[in-house]
């Protein structure tokens, strides 16, 4: 795909608070707006998914080690994504709100700031990573194999750093400017060629060395590498709502970098606060059985699964609301909250349907034992339960960013997270079992999106 096919998809997919005010407030607009949104952001997601099953399974066939190595580099990856992570939303959330009050050269502005920062933060990193990722993994407490193969991913995968941080800025200001069709195909085309390149790198097929764990590692790093040029390409041409570039555009501005900061950073908390609280769900886990914990496993990436409908419908949430605040149309934030919210829980909901009738079935797809069966398919029945739920949570919490209020959804989700973990402690007492550990959410849940949707109420 050409940097011309790019541009001009991002032109198709991208429309200003100008050219939509007149049909705005129809229930079918505003539908359409958000699933326009909504619906590449979850074909990212998923294809985020499938990359990782795709990885996973390469890297499985080196053998055991490799594969626990691999698992434990990413860990540490995951934290550093969602540390700039905090980048992306503050950038994302200042460029709605500057294009929903028809400033071009304001939204400029902090994109390009956004992606001049993102590589100036980014470089510390890099160099932490290369510095540290022998003692850092080392704490994981593997055996001298596993941890030698952590480190060594995780030393090539720092050199990316940056690459990444452009991937995850540029896509955040991209789906800003209501354009989240460009980062799906670009995330499309770095997944192919990561595919491609880990195949060839790992085994050493097409004429390339046969490098194992490095090769998978990075086969990674060249496909950000790509994926960062096209989304800086798409921004420096022009996607229709913003361009960056022009006089004074790189030369760093602290006020800038604060704004997006106050509001990412929260966002980037919330995210490393839920992370460690699904964490900290392991031991407890642990406790019920070698078979239980493999159970839980399964039931983490089913859930993961039906997280992705919730993440696409809270980032066009976000985009949008922040749109009409910026235009100063509130009641066009409340309307188009409204309908996330509906589809948000129609898919999600009628995922947790499907998770209910078919839950032996999806955990028989990672394993074959009986009793793993057992254990792994109530506990997913369970979880199908709280998807309406999440649902919710996940659009009024987006809503909330919008508006450039990220502190309270960090609050209340950092809150109602590690209350789960306590009553899941509580509640595998009576109840030794791993449904117990997932029953605790169908507490925290309606507790959680009343919260929130109070929070938003009061918005004006």
């Amino acid at each position: 795909m050409t940097m011309e096919t790019m541009s001009a998809a991002a032109e198709t997919a991208t429309a200003t608070p100008a050219s939509l005010s007149a049909e705005a407030r129809s229930p079918k607009s505003l539908r359409r707006r958000v699933m326009g949104l909504a619906l590449p952001a979850i074909g990212e997601n998923l294809l985020q998914t499938a990359l990782g099953i795709a990885d996973t399974l390469l890297v499985a066939g080196i053998g055991i080690v490799a594969l626990a190595g691999v698992g434990a580099a990413l860990n540490v990856l995951f934290l550093i994504m969602a540390a700039l992570s905090s980048l992306s939303v503050g950038a994302s959330v200042l460029v709605a709100h500057a294009i929903g009050a028809r400033d071009m050269e304001r939204a400029s502005h902090v994109a390009g700031q956004s992606l001049l920062w993102s590589i100036a933060l980014s470089l510390p990193i890099t160099l932490a990573g290369l510095a540290l990722a022998g003692p850092t993994v080392a704490l994981y407490g593997m055996d001298a194999d596993a941890t030698a193969v952590a480190a060594e991913y995780l030393v090539i995968s720092a050199a990316g750093i940056p690459m990444l941080a452009v991937m995850l800025i540029g896509g955040g200001v991209l789906r800003g400017a209501g354009d989240s069709r460009t980062p799906m195909l670009v995330t499309a085309l770095a997944n192919l060629l990561n595919l491609a390149l880990s195949w060839a790198l790992i085994y050493g097929h097409l004429g390339f060395p046969a490098l194992g764990v490095a090769g998978s590692a990075w086969g990674t790093v060249m496909a950000r590498v790509m994926g960062a040029a096209l989304l800086a390409g798409v921004l420096l041409r022009g996607n229709g709502a913003l361009r960056v570039g022009g006089p004074g555009t790189w030369r760093p501005r602290w006020r800038t970098a604060r704004e997006v900061l106050q509001i990412g950073s929260p966002a980037a908390l919330e995210e490393i606060i839920i992370i460690a609280s699904f964490a900290a769900l392991t031991p407890i886990v642990a406790g019920l059985g070698t078979v239980a914990l493999a159970a839980h496993r399964v039931a983490l990436n089913v859930l993961s699964l039906s997280f992705m409908p919730g993440i696409g419908f809270s980032l066009a949430t976000t985009a949008l609301v922040g749109q009409s605040v910026g235009a100063g149309r509130m009641d066009e934030a409340r309307a188009t909250t409204n309908v996330a919210l509906r589809w948000s829980v129609f898919w999600m909901g009628g995922l947790g349907a499907l998770f209910i009738l078919f839950a032996p079935h999806l955990v028989g797809v990672f394993s074959s034992d009986p009793e793993l069966i057992a254990i792994g398919a109530a506990a997913v029945q369970v979880v199908a339960l709280a998807q309406p739920l999440w649902a919710g949570t996940f659009v009024i919490g987006g809503a909330l960013r919008g508006v450039g209020d990220t502190h309270t959804p960090m609050i209340i989700s950092g809150i109602l997270g590690w209350t789960a973990v306590g009553l899941a402690l509580a509640l595998v007492v009576p109840w030794p079992a791993l449904w117990a550990v997932w029953l605790a959410y169908l507490f925290t849940g309606p507790v959680e999106i009343g919260a929130l949707w109070r929070v938003w109420q009061r918005k004006r």
